[in-house]
């Protein structure tokens, strides 16, 4: 029997018959329900999900809360989805503990990782787990829990063919998953008329901000931002080496492009890109052609990937120099080779599939 690592891998993440929760319900009732057992975040939003969990994971703790944290997707590696206690959980072993149900049941790779975090949190007897969301909140799989918080980072255009052509849609979307009872944090006040009834929090547009504000709704109390000075997340504004200066960002949509590009040191860099087919990467690609105006196009394994050439074909419109290198590897070794200042960005399954050519 494969590992369950290799046996997640092998999933799709994608629900053959529409998505929806039932699957998901079925599974964790098999489990004995383990999102019952713990209080949680949930964090919904277009981009910063994944840093804002680890920010309040860190505030939550520095309270004396043993926590638990269920991130997507990952750089490194699968077990940095999973965490407890501020490290990452033995992977092999929470998959492995749904594993028999998940496959009877047909459950979806999301569904499976969902599953193995909360019943991992549930056997940890984790006194708050964060739980960042994967796409929405209405039908995603994490829409099963009873949170005592939930933050929406920002609303952006994104998943369009899934959650709506408008980012009031995608709101409605995101904070479905709100019931009455909870507290929710916004960064974007034009949300609140979707939350009326609930408490409500609205802070500055920072992850840190957010991340303060979600952990003193659950605490009740002031937390010391100082505890979130010490995370960094892999794929976030990760300086990789300093001569050559290499950076990795995982701005995978227009929004998260325009995040970054105002935090890039002033330099000419050479853009290495990968870019989903469905992020709308003609304007990505124009957005990034101000930081530089050599392109060398890549596309990885994932199989909404754009292909490379096509990639390519998009940039020859706003970059002067534009190579074609399918290959990650290869196309950032071009990169390096060819300017003293290179960009890897557009999607964070290039920076999982480059991780390990370091």
């Amino acid at each position: 029997m494969p590992s369950s690592t290799h046996w997640v891998e092998s999933l799709s993440p994608w629900p053959r018959e529409g998505f929806g929760l039932d699957r998901i319900r079925a599974l964790l009732a098999e489990l004995g329900d383990p999102q019952q057992r713990f209080p949680a975040v949930h964090v919904v939003g277009t981009n910063g999900k994944s840093t804002t969990t680890r920010l309040t994971e860190a505030l939550l703790a520095d309270a004396g809360l043993a926590t638990g944290a269920y991130l997507s997707p990952h750089v490194r590696g699968w077990s940095e989805r999973i965490r407890i206690g501020g490290e990452e959980a033995d992977f092999e072993r929470a998959v492995a503990a749904v594993r028999e149900p998940a496959e009877r049941l047909g459950a979806t790779q999301f569904e499976v990782l969902t599953a193995a975090a909360l019943n991992s949190f549930a056997e940890a007897g984790v006194d708050a787990a964060v739980v960042e969301a994967g796409l929405g909140g209405r039908h995603d799989a994490t829409n099963v829990l009873d949170s005592r918080v939930v933050v929406l980072t920002n609303v952006a255009l994104d998943h369009m063919e899934v959650l709506g052509d408008t980012r009031e849609a995608i709101a409605a979307e995101k904070l479905a998953v709100v019931r009455p009872g909870m507290t929710v944090v916004l960064s974007e006040e034009e949300w609140k008329p979707l939350v009326a009834g609930n408490e409500v929090v609205v802070t500055a547009r920072s992850n840190l901000a957010l991340a303060i504000a979600a952990a003193e709704a659950f605490l009740g109390r002031p937390a010391d931002a100082h505890a979130a000075e010490g995370v960094s997340l892999p794929g976030r504004l990760e300086r990789r080496s300093e001569a050559p200066l290499e950076i990795w960002d995982g701005a995978h949509n227009l929004a998260g492009v325009g995040y970054l590009l105002p935090r890039l040191p002033d330099r000419e860099f050479v853009v290495v890109a990968s870019v989903l087919r469905d992020k709308r990467p003609e304007m990505m690609l124009e957005a990034l052609s101000v930081v530089g105006d050599v392109l060398v196009a890549t596309e990885s394994r994932n199989v909404r990937s754009l292909p490379a050439v096509e990639l390519a074909e998009l940039g020859r419109r706003f970059f002067g120099r534009v190579e074609v290198e399918a290959d990650p590897a290869a196309a950032r070794r071009r990169a390096l080779e060819a300017g003293d200042a290179v960009l890897v960005t557009g999607s964070l399954y290039l920076l999982s599939e480059l991780h390990g050519d370091g």
